[in-house]
């Protein structure tokens, strides 16, 4: 992906929901590297109510955008997005970011990762132009959402970028980078296939960002990681985001960040305390289908993310819902990349109101007032669980997360 003339446009600044500005070229299909295996999860994990966005103590912020030290130009794109205040995870990383340090950061999902990295490397960008920042992201749609904010932040700003990724074509990603650009956003396997072409040269990158790192790991990309981070310079900004802390991602944190980085954790809880979460019982799959149409008829379940497990079990109910009259559209990884584009560009038009996904959406999903999720088939293992559903109640809404389980008297799962 590149930006529109390979420069971020001028004129006319865009809306929030202006379409990506990184190319997006006809692709193949790539198939995943692995993931994390099951694990037994207590259905008591799957409901909890929701407390009161009242109830909450307001975060004291330390700034406001409007007063800190950066690009005019920049500043006026961050407020055109209608950001005044920033979130914990911005309040707490920027600054440092700014000053140059090395970030890890842990925060729950939906809470503003991405321009709390974005943000001062734009602006360290704007300084430099010879600065060149990469950044790794575990999924298409994740890189995708990075590419879409990146566009917006920079909108005036002459800066280029590229967007390399699995299932868009190589060729017109190689043409982008011998352009030279300042930001390169990619996914693990992309990026090592670009390196080993000798399309793609980290010698001269001063800045590197690793984004939802534990879902890398569980995707199976801790090779392609290791790879990648040993063709950087050793002088460089590193930030590093993750929404769990784990004893393997340690191993990385001491290959990539600096011994003085600051740690920033804003995590309040495994999940979002303003998602109601609860469990519906099902017994054949005849009823369960019959009451997942039955919600979905419902006025309240305005605009519905239903994740399922199997892909061809996707492609099945999405056919079904269709016949019956349901405006809805899916995406997989067997999908192509274009194909996953539309559906998720039709889900946030409104073109329709349900999207079904497997695990693919549970990242990278920045769809506003999405109202319910629904675990159709119970997710692997809790990480998965607290990702699905935090595609609802982002930015401090409140939303409805309901899952799918077995009657106890059936045993079935």
């Amino acid at each position: 992906m590149a930006f529109r003339n390979n420069f971020a446009p001028r004129g006319n600044r865009p809306s929030g929901n202006a379409p990506a500005r990184f190319r997006r070229n006809s692709p193949h299909n790539v198939k995943g590297r692995g993931r994390r295996g099951e694990e037994y999860i207590d259905e008591r994990k799957f409901i909890n109510k929701a407390r009161p966005l009242e109830e909450e103590a307001p975060y004291k912020h330390s700034f406001q955008f409007s007063e800190l030290a950066i690009n005019e130009t920049l500043k006026r794109n961050i407020v055109s997005k209608g950001f005044a205040h920033p979130t914990p995870i911005q309040d707490q990383s920027i600054p440092h970011a700014l000053a140059g340090k090395d970030i890890l950061g842990i925060a729950n999902t939906g809470t503003g990762k991405t321009a709390a990295f974005l943000i001062p490397l734009v602006d360290k960008v704007s300084k430099n132009q010879r600065e060149r920042v990469l950044i790794i992201t575990p999924t298409r749609e994740l890189a995708e959402q990075i590419a879409d904010e990146l566009y917006l932040l920079t909108w005036d700003l002459r800066m280029s970028g590229a967007m390399c990724i699995g299932g868009a074509n190589i060729s017109s990603q190689i043409s982008q980078l011998r352009r030279n650009p300042q930001f390169v956003v990619g996914t693990p396997g992309r990026l090592k296939d670009l390196i080993d072409r000798k399309a793609l040269d980290l010698t001269n990158f001063t800045a590197i960002v690793l984004d939802e790192v534990d879902r890398m790991l569980d995707m199976g990309f801790i090779t392609d990681i290791k790879f990648l981070i040993n063709f950087l310079p050793k002088e460089r900004q590193s930030l590093f985001f993750s929404a769990t802390m784990e004893p393997r991602i340690e191993e990385i944190i001491k290959l990539i960040l600096k011994p003085d980085h600051v740690r920033v954790s804003v995590k309040k809880g495994e999940t979002a305390q303003h998602i109601d979460q609860d469990v519906i019982r099902v017994g054949s799959k005849e009823e369960k289908i019959s009451r997942l149409m039955e919600l979905l008829r419902k006025d309240e379940f305005e605009r519905v993310l239903v994740f399922i497990n199997m892909k061809w079990h996707v492609d099945k109910l999405e056919k079904l819902l269709r016949d019956k009259g349901f405006r809805v559209n899916s995406i997989h990884g067997d999908k192509r990349q274009n194909q996953r584009s539309r559906a998720i560009e039709d889900f946030k038009s409104g073109r329709v109101n349900i999207l079904l996904a497997t695990d693919v959406a549970a990242r990278g999903l920045d769809i506003d007032n999405v109202s319910h999720v629904i675990n159709f088939d119970i997710p692997n293992n809790f990480d998965d669980y607290a990702h699905r559903i935090g595609r609802t109640g982002r930015a401090n809404r409140k939303g409805v997360a309901l899952t799918f389980v077995p009657n106890r008297a059936s045993g079935n799962r």
